[in-house]
């Protein structure tokens, strides 16, 4: 590790114990003034185990405490979105409490009625966005590509992106995908990236590829990786899995459909950092100079910040995901700032992208302003 990252770090932690400090800290003059409870002591151990409990579950998932990690992860996760949203709505109620005492009020009002406030805005949002998280809904795309496709004139996609199989997201959650995929009855199905969350190790432990595989359409199912897969440093091994099932992971290669159509998969960006070796991706002209491109193109790129390239490159239709639209609002406004497109719907040229939230979620098993999704996407062939 070299100085620069190791300073990062060292100040990530502190930035993110200050604010775990903030949050604690009003929860102990909350609870004080509720309860009267002296033994702080106590409960400091409790805010740090909260904080900590994700970086311990992560760790500790190929250690002894394996059984407890899924649970501690789950936990930890839960407490980003109450830091998140507690750092949102505890400094309003502490202006609004100073304010209130120095008008004169009494404690009671000042403390428990703007901390109960809060603490009530915090549950509504926690309770909503945990629905919208666990409960993904269809959403329908319509585009025309002006081009023959052998003798088929139209084609329906079934697309789920950003899975994140692990110890959150398990059978459970996939039983709701492919129950979603049969109401859509599609021709293919798509997967661009972000299937596992980071270790394959719960994956393989909890037989979620006997699941997976159940997924099924006519001209098959295809994938990417995203840079979740690259995280956990185990891409081989998912690529054989996913072999094993049916479904094909394409490497920076492409895949002749029926005749029809071609399916391009481009490895994330994240092929090219340390945990994959730096051996990077393919540019898309490479990938297509070998093309028929009278044929339509449809390109699987995890992240959607190339959609400038595809459509030079004579790319029909790009699907992406990794955004999560922010996932909790108000992060849609980073990640709109970050992509030309970060959830939805944009002609650019002649190219069609479509960027979805995700079927899974990252951390928290909360979405506020976004929700968990299957596309439907139909396609029209309609030669010029």
């Amino acid at each position: 590790m070299n100085r620069r990252f190791i300073v990062s770090l060292i100040g990530i932690l502190l930035f993110y114990g200050g604010l775990s400090l903030y949050l604690g800290w009003n929860g102990w003059v909350y609870l004080s003034a509720l309860y009267d409870w002296n033994h702080a002591g106590i409960y400091s151990v409790i805010v740090a185990l909260l904080a900590l409990a994700f970086i311990i579950g992560r760790v500790g998932q190929s250690t002894l405490l394996k059984p407890i990690a899924g649970p501690l992860k789950l936990v930890g996760s839960y407490w980003f979105a109450i830091l998140e949203y507690g750092v949102l709505l505890f400094p309003v109620a502490d202006i609004v409490a100073l304010l209130l005492k120095l008008g004169g009020a009494e404690r009671d009002a000042y403390v428990l009625g703007t901390g109960s406030i809060a603490l009530f805005v915090l549950l509504i949002l926690l309770i909503v966005g945990t629905r919208n998280a666990w409960s993904p809904v269809i959403r329908h795309y319509k585009v025309q590509i002006p081009k023959q496709a052998g003798g088929r004139q139209k084609l329906r996609i079934a697309m789920a992106s950003d899975i994140h199989l692990g110890t959150t997201i398990g059978n459970g959650h996939l039983h709701r995908l492919i129950h979603k995929v049969k109401q859509i009855n599609p021709d293919i199905i798509l997967l661009p990236g972000d299937i596992l969350d980071d270790d394959i190790e719960p994956f393989i432990r909890h037989k979620m590829a006997d699941t997976l595989g159940k997924l099924d359409a006519p001209l098959g199912v295809f994938a990417v990786t995203g840079n979740h897969e690259y995280i956990g440093g185990k891409v081989p091994e998912f690529v054989a899995a996913m072999d094993a099932i049916g479904i094909r992971v394409l490497m920076d290669e492409t895949a002749l459909i029926a005749d029809s159509f071609y399916i391009i998969g481009r490895k994330d960006k994240a092929s090219a950092g340390f945990r994959a070796g730096n051996a990077g991706r393919l540019p898309i002209s490479e990938l297509v100079s070998p093309l028929d491109n009278s044929l339509p193109l449809i390109m699987l790129d995890h992240q959607p910040s190339d959609l400038s390239n595809a459509a030079m490159n004579g790319i029909d239709l790009s699907l992406s995901g990794h955004t999560h639209r922010g996932q909790m609002a108000p992060n849609h406004l980073v990640t709109k700032r970050l992509f030309e497109l970060d959830w939805g719907y944009l002609k650019k040229g002649s190219l069609h992208a479509i960027v979805s939230s995700g079927f899974g979620f990252w951390g928290p098993p909360v979405r506020i302003g976004s929700r968990s999704e299957v596309l439907q996407i139909d396609v029209e062939f309609v030669p010029a």
